[in-house]
């Protein structure tokens, strides 16, 4: 990294054009390398899984909210169907090229941001802070191309916007960073802050609204009204809730608390003495994303991704008051923990990926292409590693029983599914050739859920294993 990108305003003079010349080429070799890890794996996580088998079903002809479904909005998944337009859909590498331009636009962003506020030494300084501390958590969070990602520079896009009085684009803005992932919506508290305290007239507050509502309600007609309701909205409420796995949720917060924290730790101070700076919109924006992280109470990783950009700019926000020296000490701690984390992703073992290729292997060596099956667990990627299309549109035993991948027990089980998720699971199946049990003990097991031990002893017979999952063949 050069010096010159933290070097005080005036010492790098030119215009806009110059500005931008001379800050983009670092902020994009940053964002490149601190993505590394993620191109040494196929997969990362189970959403990253997830998201590649609904967008193949949505190229061979699948309806989202109907044939397709999930518990999120619709943007990340067409991203990921035309991605694999392009790429083919048996790599992520197209999607992951994605992830880097969206961290770099972010980046940009908030660049921009703290340029406009505060000079332009400022400008560099949140650039380069977000994209060292951007890779802040556990690789399978940080290096996934999941929704958090895309999220966050719709959110920085609409901070942006707000910012330049530009209420349309604020609007819409906020709405693609809601069509992106629910907890996106978070953005406009700070946004309607800045049009408050900004005086605008009311004419002002009508685009901001027309901007916000009109792409979701595009999206939604664009795939199934009700539908797209029920899936982002209302028919989550079993899923957003503590009961039963208090302890185990709670401490799953707390390290990842810890985590991020470790990432941040050259901008704890910095953002502590920002409270005295007139930030109050940021701090919005981060209280804003904090409700985002509690809402639905399951504290995973990668939620927390969504702090990151109000973080940097109240640390830039608070540097710029105290001795240069400090600043440079903020980046250098925040590059010796990104360093640290891409080591950690570089070298980290998955033996859950491990395990989805060996299940996958024993998949495709059992079935034919075209033949449906039906594995019962929470690693949907393994249907994508097999390249075998699923017998029903619940990709996981999670939205059959309310096992989120993250729960001990408590409230897991048939009576906590999505409402009227076991009659079409049990008609879908029905052209299921194999059956693969992957539960390995866990809540969601045959032996807890009459459903699936029906549908097993009504016709299948056990005809081995694959690393811990047991399979079901039909009974001829």
């Amino acid at each position: 990294m050069s010096a010159e990108l933290l070097l005080p305003s005036h010492s790098v003079p030119g215009s806009r054009t110059a500005y931008w010349s001379r800050l983009l080429p670092p902020l994009a070799a940053l964002a490149c390398t601190t993505r590394i890890p993620s191109f040494t794996r196929p997969l990362w996580n189970p959403d990253e899984g997830y998201l590649a088998v609904q967008a193949r079903l949505l190229a061979q002809g699948g309806q989202l909210y109907e044939t397709v479904v999930d518990r999120k909005p619709p943007f990340v998944p067409w991203l990921y169907e035309a991605t694999f337009a392009v790429t083919g859909s048996g790599t992520l590498a197209g999607v992951r090229v994605l992830a880097v331009l969206a961290h770099l636009l972010t980046a940009a962003l908030l660049a921009s941001l703290a340029r406009r506020r505060w000079g332009d030494a400022s400008g560099r300084t949140a650039g380069v802070l977000y994209l060292l501390i951007s890779v802040g958590l556990n690789p399978e969070d940080a290096q996934a191309a999941t929704f958090e990602v895309f999220l966050l520079p719709c959110t920085a896009a609409a901070m942006w916007c707000a910012d330049r009085r530009r209420w349309g684009a604020a609007g819409t803005a906020v709405a693609c960073a809601f069509l992106t992932k629910q907890t996106g919506g978070a953005v406009l508290l700070p946004v309607l802050w800045l049009y408050v305290t900004s005086g605008a007239r009311h004419g002002g507050l009508g685009r901001l609204a027309a901007g916000a509502v009109l792409p979701v309600l595009g999206a939604a007609l664009a795939t199934d009204p009700a539908g797209f309701v029920f899936w982002t909205v209302t028919g989550s409420g079993a899923y957003a809730t503590l009961t039963g796995s208090e302890l185990h949720v709670l401490a799953r917060g707390l390290v990842n608390t810890v985590i991020v924290s470790v990432a941040c730790a050259g901008l704890v101070a910095p953002v502590v003495r920002a409270r005295r700076a007139p930030t109050a919109d940021l701090w919005l924006w981060l209280l804003a994303s904090a409700g985002a992280v509690l809402l639905g109470l399951h504290f995973f990783g990668h939620y927390y991704l969504q702090l990151l950009p109000p973080v940097a700019l109240l640390a830039t926000a608070a540097l710029r008051t105290l001795p240069y020296d400090r600043t440079v000490t903020a980046v250098l701690t925040s590059a010796c923990a990104c360093v640290l984390f891409l080591t950690w992703g570089a070298l980290a073992p998955r033996p859950d990926l491990d395990h989805a290729r060996r299940v996958a292997q024993a998949v495709s060596s059992r079935t034919a292409p075209g033949e449906a099956v039906l594995i019962w667990g929470m690693h949907p990627e393994t249907y994508w590693l097999a390249d075998r299309a699923p017998a029903t549109r619940y990709l996981t035993a999670g939205l059959l029983t309310n096992y989120s991948g993250g729960r001990d027990g408590g409230r897991v089980g048939e009576r906590y599914a999505v409402r009227g998720a076991w009659p079409v699971f049990r008609r879908e199946t029905e052209s299921a050739v194999l059956v693969v049990d992957d539960s390995r003990g866990k809540p969601y097991a045959p032996e807890r859920v009459a459903g699936l031990r029906r549908l097993l002893s009504a016709g299948y017979e056990e005809a081995g294993t694959a690393d811990g999952a047991v399979l079901y063949v039909r009974r001829r």
